[in-house]
């Protein structure tokens, strides 16, 4: 509760009551900070840390926007969009409810090809097999990957 966390650059505590925490051993033994306030300093800084409570909030909440926005610009940095076109031929993955139980590790993990028909919403697809038979549900473009002739 005391530490700056780095994410949003100040203390838990100083963004819930404003104020810094004082700890009870800053208080028997003094130290710099807390042994040269007076009482007429030490409500002047609380009046000024009351007024800008706002403020540090406001900044705790900008730099954890930044820091998600870091967060996510190293995570997407491996992310490859796929984009398949009406015609494309694919290949779709095999799940282990598909699988033949009989294969073992060298049962197939992609199975057609099929073609995309047609294009359901930002990267989904309807597809059917190579007879023109549809299949049930739209599939994810993460489950599928162009077939190279």
């Amino acid at each position: 509760m005391t530490t700056p966390k780095t994410s949003i650059g100040q203390t838990p505590y100083s963004l819930v009551y404003g104020t810094e925490v004082v700890l009870p051993t800053e208080v028997i033994i003094l130290t710099t900070r807390y042994g040269l306030l007076t009482n007429n300093m030490n409500n002047v800084e609380l009046s000024h840390d009351k007024d800008t409570v706002d403020e540090l909030r406001e900044m705790a909440k900008i730099r954890i926007a930044s820091y998600e926005q870091r967060v996510a610009n190293v995570y997407n940095k491996h992310v490859h969009i796929r984009i398949f076109r009406v015609g494309d031929m694919v290949l779709r993955k095999t799940f282990q409810n598909m699988m033949d139980m009989t294969a073992g590790k060298f049962a197939d993990t992609w199975e057609g090809p099929y073609f995309i028909d047609v294009i359901v919403g930002r990267g989904a697809y309807r597809l059917s097999s190579m007879d023109g038979t549809q299949i049930p549900r739209a599939w994810n473009a993460s489950h599928l990957k162009l077939y190279h002739v």
